[in-house]
């Protein structure tokens, strides 16, 4: 199994910005993190972060026929990308999407996800554990299915 993990704008500050809500764990933290989890799961993935929109749309297109599933945080995006929304729907691949904060207590603006509605689920608030349980639930979901 093989699994894309999807990083939007300004996760590459991880560390530096807001740490009072990101905590102060850097974006090379996180991806150490994931990959050491997809280890100790037995299955593969790649780390993509991307400030702009088009990118992580052209990765999410690539995805079809190379990965088994999405793990995305889209960062701003979540709350206005319909671009992102129609990609994820496009490759039909299963998708959680995460966000290191609990987004629903955060500012009204962050309490709608546009992107959430092509996802299995959502995982808000639970930091950088939150892309582990995502691996954990796609792992899951896809060994049923093999099974």
């Amino acid at each position: 199994m093989k699994f894309l993990v999807i990083n939007g704008p300004n996760l590459n500050l991880l560390g530096i910005r807001e740490p009072g809500i990101y905590g102060g764990g850097t974006y090379d933290a996180l991806v150490s993190r994931i990959e050491s989890a997809a280890r100790g799961m037995g299955v593969e993935v790649e780390c993509f972060q991307s400030n702009h929109e088009g990118e992580i749309i052209d990765r999410i297109h690539a995805a079809m026929g190379v990965f088994d599933g999405i793990i995305i945080n889209p960062g701003a995006y979540t709350h206005y990308s319909y671009a992102i929304l129609d990609a994820l729907k496009a490759v039909n691949l299963p998708t959680v999407e995460v966000h290191i904060s609990n987004i629903h207590k955060r500012e009204e603006f962050r309490h709608t996800s546009v992107t959430a509605a092509a996802c299995d689920g959502q995982i808000c608030g639970l930091g950088f554990y939150g892309y582990t349980a995502a691996l954990v639930y796609l792992v899951g979901k896809l060994a049923q299915h093999e099974g």
